[in-house]
């Protein structure tokens, strides 16, 4: 099981680092990762094997998104079978 993690936010120093520090604490692994700086600004998505979380995966969503409160971030976490069902034609 995987899901698409998405970041957002005002660029600085170790966002990465808070991002992918959440999700090993909790057991998520880190598949593939694409991040850009647009003028200012920090953007990333991840796709992160669910297989092995510590917590539920609605928990872990709650988990994340106060990683990003915490650090003026928009995160947010689909499971990949919503993401895929959104994107299907």
């Amino acid at each position: 099981m995987k899901a698409v993690i998405s970041v957002l936010g005002k660029d600085s120093v170790g966002i990465i680092a808070k991002i992918s520090g959440g999700c090993s604490e909790y057991g998520a692994n880190i598949l593939d990762i694409s991040q850009t700086v647009l003028d200012e600004y920090f953007t990333m998505i991840m796709i992160v094997d669910i297989a092995e979380l510590s917590i539920d995966f609605n928990l872990f969503i709650d988990r994340m998104e106060s990683i990003g409160k915490a650090n003026n971030l928009q995160i947010h976490v689909m499971h990949e079978d919503i993401f895929n069902a959104m994107h299907k034609i």
